[in-house]
Formats: structure tokens, C-alpha cells, sequence
């Protein structure tokens, strides 16, 4: 049993039966330890408060997902939608997942803990030990679990992070502050950009500026700004429709990067998640103080459409990026810095296999975290722990059940025989979740992800500045 079951056993006591029935009987041919408890959903509370949801399928596989839920009200969830779910339910996999016991959304201080607390009970109310156990992390949950990859307690055997923040608090704070601070400054919006004293300063701080963007989209001036913003939240150039904006039409692709702003509620969540994240780190982690926005904008992929958009507005490119370099004055606390690099960041350092899926073009996690996360890995000698693969969509996390059912069976094999093998290749994970039979065709591609902008610089550096 599992080394939290003395702290956990009242735990267990006090689960509430929400769908349980009659005992799981099992054919003779199967050596699969069968649980005590019958199917259906149960739930319970942990010593610290955290609360705990899980199902327990008709005919059990061995094999548990720990499911680690993204940045949200801290509510308790064993899998990322319900058709999710009962697809994995319908394969024999038993579901867990944590609430995360706060108190800030960004609730990395706590969620590991939690998240093993609540795979403690849930062991406890089986009355058996998984043959398997898979942590399954999506956004600021792909964190939770990219840093159970790395845990050295043995409570995990695979890892599936699905649209995470992989690259960590520190890179996510900077970059965003690059963006902000230049939609700030050059529309002429004077808020605060960082220590925000309250949810409600924070969310007025985003109102503001997210009024002054929708005002200045309709200026050849405007837009022009609001593409070079863009550029350092390494936001993609897709938001809508069935494809991308073709290359060399710079104006379509900068309605995109509007619209995931503004209508994805990107700008939104930029400002009013970094006030969370100051809350868990006791401060600012985030910097741009020394910071040469020509020379950050020059390895940004999207530099060509900027200077395009520029020069047909008739604006000086030059004197916008001499500017910002000139005014950055944003200093971190050095104690918010420490606090999320031992909460907020990951090392590289895999101790089981791990399998990333994100969407091409992500308005909230931009896909750049993969490759960030993946030079990390390198750098940790774990390249053989690790694969990724792309899903041709866009969207935060908008993956189908049957692309996320097909990449934890891809991780499945590569746990049978202990190599990949080749099952993380787009064509494999295409032809895996077709086979499924969920209703839909899956998109995963051969995809190259761009350099992160802006963030920490190199994987491996304590901080940019």
C-alpha cells in the first residue's frame, strides 16, 4: 500500500458512495486485481483541506490516471471533460484528481502533495494496488505533472502532459510582461503591470487595456502595436477558421492575434493570472529592467509581419523598440523568483517517460513551452524519457477524447516494452485514435515548434535579466 496510507486511512472512512453498485465480478482469465469497491463515483477530503472526486469503471484495467486538473476554481476533477472521461471509463481506467488546496489558483505550492494525497485514498478505498499508475496533466496541471515526472517518490510509472505550461511560472511571467508592458506604454494605458493588490485592481488593470486594444484595432497605428505585443507573447498568428493566414498577408494574420486577445480572452487571463501567481510567490518574479525589445523582437518568428504592419502604417518601428528599451523599469523580488523556481519550474530531470501533446496554435500556453521544455530535457542527459507531438488545431487545450485516449495508450506501450518504438509519430497516434471509434478524425502533425520569446533565455539560466 502506498506510503501515505497511515496518514490517509480516515480518508478512506469517510468516502461518500456517489454511484457505487454490487461488487466487480471477474471472468477466470483474469488476473487483473479487481477493487473492493463497485463502480461508479466517489469522493473525499484530505488532512489539508484539498478535496478528492474519483471512478471506478464496470470491469477495472490495473491501471490508475491521476489527473491533474489546469488553473481554475480549486475544484476537484479526475479527467478534462466528461466525454474524456467516460471514454477512458469504457477502456477499464480507474480516474482520480485533486481540488489542489490553494489558497491562490496557481496552486503549484501544494498540487503535488495534493495530488498524491489524493492517489493515497483513492489506493485506500481500492483495497488493491495499481498495476499502473499514470499522472495525466493538462495546462497549469501539465506543470503539477511534468514536476511528477520528476519526483523520486515512485508513485507515478508515465507521465501525460497535455497543453502545459512545461517552460514554468518564470518564463510565463516574463514574456507576458514583455507583451503587457508594450501594449501598456506604447497605447497609452497607465496601469499597474505587476504586484497587484487585489483580484479586483487586477481585473480593472485588464479592463482597461483590454478597452484600449479593441479601440486601437481600428488604426493602421494600432494594429501595427498590437502586432509587435503579440510578438513577445509568443502568440501564434492562428486563432479561427480551418487554416492559417497565409505568410505573407501580415494584416490577416494580425486579426488572428486580435482575436485570441480579445476574443479568446488571452490579454484577460495574462493580467488577472499573473495577480494569482504574485499571491502563491509572496511578490513579482517577472523583470524587464535591461531588456532590448529590438533585439527580443529580432528572434521572435512573427519580426517579418512586424516590421510589415509598421512600415504600411508610416510608423517608426526603430523609436517604438527604442522606447520600450529606454522606459523598462519593472524589477522582480528576488524572494518571488526563489519562490517559484523551487515550486514553479522543473528541472528536466525525468525519472519515468513522459508524453507532451499541445495544439499548434494555443492562445493561453503558446506551443514554444515544448520547446523550450524539450532543450531542458536535453540538457538533463532525459532525451529518452521524453516525446512530443503536435495536434494541427488551435485553441488551449481544445484536443478531442479520442487524441488524449490514443496518446496515453501510445505512453502505455512505450511502459509494455520500454522504448517508443515510434508510437508518439504523428501517423501512429492518427491511425491509434481513429481506431477508437469516438466520432472523430484525429489531427496530429509533424510539427517543429518556434524558440520561446522573451522568458528566462536559455533552459538551465536562473533568470534573464
Amino acid at each position: 500500500m502506498s506510503r501515505w496510507t497511515t496518514r490517509l486511512t480516515a480518508v478512506a472512512g469517510a468516502v461518500t458512495l456517489v454511484g457505487g453498485g454490487a461488487s466487480v465480478t471477474v471472468a477466470s482469465a483474469d488476473t487483473t486485481p479487481q477493487p473492493e469497491v463497485g463502480a461508479g463515483a466517489y469522493d473525499g477530503v484530505l488532512d489539508n483541506g484539498a478535496t478528492w472526486v474519483a471512478h471506478v469503471p464496470q470491469r477495472w484495467n490495473g491501471t490508475v490516471v491521476l489527473f491533474a486538473h489546469g488553473f481554475g476554481p480549486l475544484r476537484a476533477q479526475d479527467a478534462p471533460n466528461e466525454e474524456t472521461r467516460q471514454a477512458l471509463l469504457d477502456r477499464g481506467y480507474a480516474l482520480v484528481g485533486s481540488s489542489y488546496s490553494g489558497p491562490s489558483l496557481w496552486a503549484l505550492e501544494t498540487a503535488v502533495d495534493d495530488q498524491f494525497g489524493a492517489l493515497a485514498a483513492f489506493e485506500d478505498l481500492l483495497g488493491v494496488e495499481p498495476e499502473r499508475t499514470i499522472a495525466f496533466g493538462r495546462s497549469m496541471g501539465g506543470l503539477v505533472s511534468a514536476r511528477q515526472a520528476e519526483d523520486p517518490r515512485g508513485e507515478i510509472d508515465g507521465v501525460l502532459t497535455t497543453c502545459g505550461i512545461v517552460a514554468g511560472a518564470l518564463n510565463l511571467n516574463n514574456y507576458q510582461l514583455d507583451g503587457v508592458y508594450t501594449l501598456s506604454h506604447l497605447l497609452g494605458v497607465d496601469v499597474p503591470l505587476v504586484r497587484y493588490e487585489s483580484a479586483e485592481q487586477a481585473q480593472q488593470a485588464a479592463d482597461a487595456l483590454i478597452a484600449a486594444v479593441t479601440a486601437a484595432q481600428g488604426t493602421a497605428e494600432g494594429r501595427a502595436r498590437i502586432a509587435l505585443a503579440s510578438a513577445y507573447l509568443d502568440l501564434a498568428t492562428w486563432y479561427s477558421g480551418d487554416a492559417p493566414a497565409p505568410q505573407d498577408d501580415h494584416a490577416a494574420q494580425q486579426v488572428q492575434q486580435y482575436q485570441a486577445l480579445i476574443d479568446g480572452g488571452g490579454l484577460e487571463r495574462y493580467v488577472t493570472g499573473r495577480q494569482q501567481i504574485e499571491l502563491a510567490a509572496g511578490g513579482n518574479s517577472a523583470s524587464n529592467v535591461g531588456v532590448d525589445y529590438r533585439e527580443l523582437l529580432e528572434s521572435s518568428p512573427h519580426a517579418e509581419q512586424v516590421w510589415g504592419l509598421y512600415q504600411d502604417a508610416g510608423l517608426d518601428l526603430e523609436a517604438d523598440l527604442a522606447t520600450l528599451t529606454r522606459d523598462a523599469d519593472v524589477e522582480a523580488d528576488p524572494e518571488a523568483i526563489a519562490d517559484l523556481t523551487r515550486s514553479s519550474m522543473v528541472t528536466g530531470d525525468l525519472e519515468v517517460p513522459e508524453l507532451a501533446i499541445h495544439t499548434v496554435a494555443d492562445e493561453l500556453v503558446p506551443v514554444e513551452h515544448e520547446d523550450w521544455y524539450e532543450e531542458l530535457v536535453h540538457r538533463a542527459g532525459e532525451d529518452r524519457q521524453l516525446r512530443q507531438a503536435y495536434v494541427q488545431g488551435t485553441g488551449h487545450c481544445e484536443f478531442q477524447p479520442a487524441e488524449q485516449v490514443a496518446a496515453l495508450q501510445a505512453l502505455e506501450q512505450r511502459l509494455d516494452t520500454g522504448r517508443w518504438h515510434g508510437v508518439a509519430e504523428p501517423e501512429r497516434l492518427n491511425a491509434a485514435a481513429d481506431t477508437l471509434q469516438l466520432g472523430t478524425t484525429a489531427r496530429f502533425t509533424e510539427f517543429d515548434p518556434p524558440r520561446l520569446v522573451g522568458g528566462l533565455g536559455e533552459p538551465g539560466r536562473e533568470h534573464r535579466r
